[in-house]
């Protein structure tokens, strides 16, 4: 069934405190999409953000992120005094988040919610930790041995900290409990407001499809507690680290500077700790996105230390055989390949072999500065893929349009028989809605019809990533029905099931049949 969905990071809501989060502008987002025939919400990775605010860059890769947490949920849970965070000073940008503000602000405001809740748990708190007892137990005394470090990075920790030893952690955990309860009750709080807003856009029939970043950060429990798992020297220091090299888009390439896999020895587990990462995530959303899904073919890894990514090499990744431990142990699994970039015929095979729909963004296939050239243009999509003029990592269609050359933007022009600015975003969101792919995703910014300044992301910039936010007026009649309209005209509209015809002569027959039962029972009794 075709299908149409929205892409906006949770971050991105609307509300009074500083950042989208779990609360009542999820739901009406929610509502929004029903209304306007909807089938996919689709966000980036919900984990902890750490250096640089990026959703790619966690401390954890199976954690939830605290900021998410809504306040107002708290207090009407009991957790929270309407007085103790409403008139704080969440920042004077209702269009940015201000993530330097909120690291001040928002914890101490969680740590209230955290104490009242100890006195009196849930009791499904116990069940909570139970079923997550393999990550919150490292990924807890990791957040309070950070926090007692100040906030440095694992690797200029205390030496007896930096190496990871699970007899030690033993007692680690015992001198940090108080401070592990606080990120454990967070992670708890989290997962209750996460799950049932999921299950809020279920019942409304709107699929989550979530984002699992191939990599991780060096600074995360992950590295910090798994060592082995990555290309790490005896001090904890990478060998070499992961990015892509220089493109039509960037001469110096993209320096990402995240520990690549050692994955000599993930073979040698049978992958456990990726099957574990995989069934987590899609427990977590009803479809997963595999981020950089070339680099299980072949990963680009660069000298550690180098200054830009122009001097790297390829290196051979798991290709199929973990997708087929994968399968073997969880079975199949709904998941998206991000299979972006320059792509070998390596790459275009194991794609090919693990059944997964890959990505087209049209605007590759207008930009001559992009090698793909034709395969990203409509008349070339497979239905088994995901239509995208842009996505988070791309400008906004108004954005690009300014951006491109003259001779590309003439050619986009007359491809889409868009000559009109102002309605540059409705003719290219139609050429996706309208492509074979079984399912397109359009960028909430382009709805808007919003600039370059809306951009969520700009890869190898720093600075400026990840702070979009919706106003709160964003929301209008006519966006709502252009877009209901061009959803359902292009067949992507979920198909709504007629109600059977009554037979009148038979529900006649029935209610008689009935009224005498109940004339029996009277006689009965």
């Amino acid at each position: 069934m075709r299908k149409n969905g929205i892409l906006l990071h949770v971050t991105s809501l609307p509300s009074p405190y500083g950042i989208g989060t779990l609360g009542k502008e999820a739901y009406e987002f929610v509502d929004f999409l029903k209304r306007t025939g909807q089938s996919i919400w689709q966000v980036l990775p919900l984990c902890p953000t750490g250096y640089g605010d990026s959703p790619y860059a966690s401390y954890s890769t199976f954690a939830g992120n605290p900021y998410l947490i809504d306040l107002d949920t708290l207090a009407e849970d009991g957790l929270l005094k309407p007085a103790e965070y409403q008139n704080l000073d969440w920042g004077d940008d209702e269009e940015k988040v201000d993530f330097g503000r909120l690291y001040n602000e928002r914890y101490p405001v969680l740590e209230l919610a955290v104490n009242r809740f100890l006195e009196n748990p849930d009791k499904e708190y116990e069940q909570f930790l139970l079923e997550n007892q393999d990550w919150i137990e490292d990924y807890a005394l990791f957040m309070a041995l950070k926090d007692a470090n100040k906030g440095k990075p694992w690797l200029e920790w205390a030496p007896e900290y930096r190496r990871y030893d699970k007899l030690k952690a033993n007692t680690w955990k015992e001198e940090q409990k108080e401070r592990m309860d606080y990120y454990k009750v967070m992670q708890y709080l989290f997962f209750k407001q996460w799950n049932k807003l999921r299950a809020y856009a279920n019942k409304n029939g709107v699929e989550i499809l979530g984002d699992l970043p191939i990599y991780v950060a060096l600074d995360s429990v992950d590295a910090w507690s798994n060592p082995e798992l990555f290309l790490l020297d005896k001090d904890g220091k990478p060998s070499a680290v992961a990015g892509c090299p220089p493109d039509g888009f960037s001469a110096d390439g993209q320096l990402w500077g995240n520990p690549l896999y050692d994955w000599a020895y993930h073979k040698k587990t049978g992958y456990d700790w990726w099957i574990r990462r995989i069934e987590h995530l899609t427990n977590v959303y009803d479809i997963l996105r595999i981020d950089h899904f070339r680099g299980f073919d072949s990963f680009y890894s660069i000298p550690y230390g180098a200054k830009t990514a122009r001097k790297g090499e390829w290196l051979k990744g798991p290709g199929i055989d973990l997708f087929k431990a994968m399968e073997k142990k969880i079975g199949k699994r709904k998941i998206v390949a991000e299979d972006l970039g320059y792509l070998t015929e390596s790459v275009q095979k194991l794609l090919e072999e693990s059944g997964f729909p890959g990505m087209k963004v049209l605007e590759f296939g207008f930009d001559s500065r992009d090698t793909g050239g034709s395969t990203y243009l409509p008349y070339n999509y497979p239905k088994n893929s995901i239509a995208y003029a842009g996505t988070h990592d791309n400008d906004t269609i108004q954005g690009w349009f300014k951006a491109i050359s003259p001779e590309d933007r003439k050619y986009a022009q007359d491809f889409m028989d868009a000559y009109n600015p102002d309605e540059y975003n409705w003719e290219m969101m139609r050429t996706v809605i309208a492509s074979p792919s079984d399912t397109s995703i359009l960028q909430m910014q382009d709805l808007l019809n919003l600039d370059s300044s809306a951009r969520m992301n700009t890869p190898g910039v720093t600075g400026g990533n990840w702070v979009w936010r919706m106003k709160p007026d964003w929301h209008t009649d006519d966006m709502e029905g252009a877009l209901a309209w061009l959803t359902k005209l292009y067949g992507r509209a979920p198909i709504v099931k007629k109600a059977k015809p009554v037979d009148e002569a038979e529900a006649s027959a029935e209610a008689k049949e009935k009224a005498d039962e109940e004339a029996v029972i009277d006689t009965e009794s």
